[in-house]
Formats: structure tokens, C-alpha cells, sequence
């Protein structure tokens, strides 16, 4: 019975149809459904965990794993050694054990931690992809995110606008994620290249999903935490 590995599903950025036939199989199959969540004024907040109610899962095996939002590096390796222990326990008493993260979970996601710790460990694990919010966003908004011989890079929230500069000058189409950490240099940037098409997008697949190309108005917004930007270059 040891056989059966952790699987890791990714649950996509929001939409709850957005999961894959394959994660939505798995994870009606599995014992204990591990699920990332924050403790917010108001109680835990989980987009995980709604998005599993959603597509109808047992909510009795949702089990949440309170995640910190500081940045501190140290809080959440405890909080995910905490998780890889409590996992490995039910594993060891052949639960099927399933670990979901939202968007794709190998994609900018911090769970990869817990999945090399149960390689190193030697207990099989699984990852069944997800769709990152940027081809979602491509998607909702209609945009041929890269066509013919465009290049694409993806960016986390650490970028300054000399380099978004030299990437679109040289022809990169340019995915900026985590836009919240990087306000000042998309605005400056924004304000001395408005030749570029910006499309700006908060919480995708969600209710509350926003779709914006309008300068002034990306300009005069705050980026939350769910937002990203997808700048396509126009060579003057």
C-alpha cells in the first residue's frame, strides 16, 4: 500500500473549472487534501480551499496549513516543515495524501520545498500541472500573449524599468508577476514608455477579475497581491 505516491495538484489560478480532469480525478480519490491558507483578521482566508468547495470536495478532508504572510523566509520553511512532517505521518499509515497549490504548483511556488523533501526522503511524489494566471489572463482578455517569432519572459515583482527598457526594445513580450512589490518602477517606466500595449489584470479567474489596458488607469490603481501585467513591445 506504500506504493501510491503524495500527489501535488495544481488547482489553477481561480476559476474552479480551470483545474485539470486529472487534478479534479486525484483529488476525489484522496484521504487528507493538504491546502495553503493565511490567518487574516477575520479568520483563515484560503483561495485553495474555496476553490475545492467549489468543485465539490469532501470538506471534511480539507486539511489547511496556516501559511505566514511576512517575508521572512524562516517562518515559512517551519510552517512547511510542519506540513512535510504531518504528511509523512499519514503517509506512513497509507493514507492517499494529496498537497494542492494554486496556479501551476512548480511555477513560482514555494511548495516545491516540501516536494524535494520527500524525494530526499526517498517517499514518491507526483505533480499534475496547473495553468499559470498569466495564460489565464491571456485568455480572458483574448490576447495572442506570443505570436511567430516573439520571445516571452517572465518576471517575479524585482524588476527595474531599465531592464523592462532593454527587454521590450529587444523585442520580449514581458509577463511581470507579484506586481504589488514593484509599483514605483512599472509606474516610471509606464510614464517614459507609453509607445508599449500594457494589459493589467487583478485576480484572475475570480469574480472580482479586472482586465485594464488604459495607462491613466493602471497608473492610478494600488496592485494587490493578486495582479499581473503582460506588456507587449511597440517599436516606435
Amino acid at each position: 500500500h506504500m506504493n501510491h505516491p503524495i500527489h501535488f495538484v495544481s488547482l489553477g489560478p481561480g476559476d474552479p473549472e480551470l483545474i485539470t480532469l486529472k487534478g479534479l480525478k486525484t483529488l476525489q480519490k484522496a484521504d487528507i487534501i493538504y491546502c495553503p491558507a493565511t490567518q487574516g483578521k477575520h479568520g483563515i482566508i484560503s483561495r485553495a480551499t474555496d476553490i475545492l468547495k467549489a468543485i465539490e470536495v469532501d470538506e471534511s478532508l480539507i486539511h489547511p496549513f496556516i501559511l505566514p504572510m511576512s517575508k521572512e523566509r524562516t517562518d515559512a520553511l517551519n510552517a512547511y516543515n510542519k506540513l512535510f512532517l504531518d504528511a509523512q505521518a499519514e503517509y506512513l499509515k497509507g493514507k492517499q495524501i494529496v498537497i494542492v497549490a494554486e496556479g501551476d504548483a512548480g511555477f513560482y511556488s514555494s511548495i516545491q520545498y516540501v516536494y524535494d523533501k520527500f524525494e530526499e526522503t526517498g517517499i514518491p511524489v507526483d505533480r499534475i500541472a496547473g495553468i499559470p494566471a498569466f495564460i489565464a489572463a491571456g485568455a480572458i482578455s483574448g490576447l495572442h500573449i506570443v505570436k511567430q517569432e516573439e520571445k516571452l519572459v517572465v518576471l517575479p515583482g524585482i524588476v527595474t524599468a531599465e531592464e523592462l527598457d532593454s527587454l521590450l526594445t529587444s523585442g520580449h513580450v514581458v509577463v511581470i508577476m507579484k506586481l504589488s512589490q514593484c509599483t514605483d518602477e512599472i509606474h516610471r517606466f509606464m510614464q517614459a514608455n507609453r509607445q508599449h500595449e500594457f494589459h493589467y489584470y487583478e485576480n484572475v479567474g475570480t469574480l472580482s477579475e479586472l482586465h485594464e489596458t488604459d495607462k491613466r488607469s493602471i497608473l492610478n490603481r494600488t496592485f494587490p497581491y493578486f495582479s499581473l501585467m503582460i506588456i507587449q513591445p511597440h517599436i516606435i
